[in-house]
This record gives structure tokens, C-alpha cells and sequence, in this order.
């Protein structure tokens, strides 16, 4: 199976959405967050398609690349797993640096916030990726899907309702 910066994504977030959407069970297309997220990535550059292209490499699908200055830029809607985008985007800038091109960079936009984060991989985000990557495969591989998370980030997801459709679960705080 090919690792993409939505596994590296979900690592980051949670394991049970990572198994969850790693073994083909898929809820993006439930969510108004989700549909949300599309129309400000669809609208807020609406010339950025003919600037910048949309490359597809090892798995990964980057939607805007400057490769004139070797800049990704990726669009999210909000803060809120902030860690998880930046790891997102040093995996795009990972497996880049491993198809030969090398100092790209990153730029995280946040367009309904106005705010930007650069990004660069370091030596040390290599590493991590690489360890971070034999743990993904782990866990996508176990038989059995991760137990809840039970989080208050839980109520936002997308896998919210598959989630916590059983009897009995207690609903996060």
C-alpha cells in the first residue's frame, strides 16, 4: 500500500481514523467540515491552478507545487490539528527530497485566518518521518481496528457517527 499524507495525517490525529480510512472505510464525503475545507481550497486561489502545478508522486497527490522555486502550498481550513498538517507537508517534502528533489520547502495557508507557516525538512524530521512511516504500516496492517480515542477532537471528525453508533459508548466531553 502506498503511504500518503493523509495517513501521515491521521497518524497524527488518530489511529483508529487512520485504520479506518487505510482499510477503505471512508467518511469525508458525510462531513459538512470536510465539504467545507473542499470550497476553501476550491475558491480562495481561484488562479493558483494555472501558477502552480498539481503533482502526483509515490502516492502522493500534491495539488499546488511552485517548480520554479520548489515551494509546496498547501490549504487548510483551520488550526486545529496543526501538528498533523505539518507533518502532511514535511511528508510531501520527504518524499520529493526522495525522488531527487531537494531544498523544496512548504507554505501551510490557513486562507480563513490569514495566517501562513513555512515549513523546511530537517535531518531530524527524516528520521521521524522514516520511524513514523514503519509505525503507520503497523498500524494499517493489524487485523483489528484501534479503540476509540474518546476525545474531545472526536466530536468534529468525520468518523464521528461510525465511531460512536454502538450502544453504550460514552460520548467525549
Amino acid at each position: 500500500m502506498q503511504i500518503t499524507g493523509t495517513h501521515f495525517n491521521y497518524y497524527q490525529v488518530c489511529h483508529r481514523k487512520l485504520w479506518l480510512f487505510a482499510n477503505g472505510i471512508n467518511m469525508e464525503h458525510t462531513s459538512d467540515l470536510v465539504a467545507e475545507g473542499k470550497l476553501i481550497h476550491e475558491n480562495t486561489y481561484p488562479f493558483r491552478s494555472d501558477k502552480y502545478t498539481e503533482i502526483e508522486i509515490d502516492g502522493v497527490k500534491i495539488d499546488f507545487y511552485d517548480a520554479r522555486n520548489k515551494v509546496v502550498h498547501e490549504i487548510k481550513k483551520s488550526r486545529s490539528h496543526e501538528e498533523a498538517h505539518e507533518w502532511q507537508v514535511k511528508y510531501y517534502l520527504f518524499v520529493l527530497k526522495r525522488n531527487g528533489i531537494d531544498g523544496a520547502t512548504a507554505v501551510l495557508e490557513y486562507p480563513t485566518l490569514r495566517k501562513t507557516l513555512n515549513l523546511e525538512l530537517s535531518k531530524d524530521d527524516d528520521e521521524k518521518i522514516v520511524e513514523m512511516r514503519r509505525q503507520i504500516e503497523e498500524i494499517i496492517s493489524t487485523p483489528n481496528c484501534p479503540p476509540l480515542l474518546n476525545s474531545r477532537k472526536c466530536r468534529n471528525c468525520s468518523y464521528f457517527d461510525f465511531c460512536y453508533s454502538g450502544e453504550g459508548e460514552e460520548l467525549p466531553l
